[in-house]
């Protein structure tokens, strides 16, 4: 039976631990060399893992947390209502 994406991607977070066997991960190496959106999505989920580990967290601008605050108050209050 020939794999497709959905297959594939159901097993990206085990080969990017390394938790797949060999034979699996040559297949997936294989696919992802011909398939451009696999191929992205594996280097963006790559990426993010990356910036997870080593990221530091950054302070933000004290206006771009209040508007970020407010905003999502609005949304909050837009969906559930108001607290009282």
């Amino acid at each position: 039976m020939t794999r497709g994406c959905p297959e594939y991607i159901s097993d990206l977070n085990d080969y990017l631990d390394g938790a797949i066997d060999s034979s699996l991960c040559a297949e997936i190496e294989a696919h992802i060399g011909k398939c451009d959106n696999c191929r992205i999505m594996v280097d963006t989920m790559k990426q993010t893992v990356k910036l997870c580990r080593e990221g530091k967290p950054e302070e933000l601008p004290e206006a771009l947390t209040s508007k970020l605050n407010n905003l999502l108050k609005a949304r909050w209050e837009q969906k559930f209502g108001k607290k009282e």
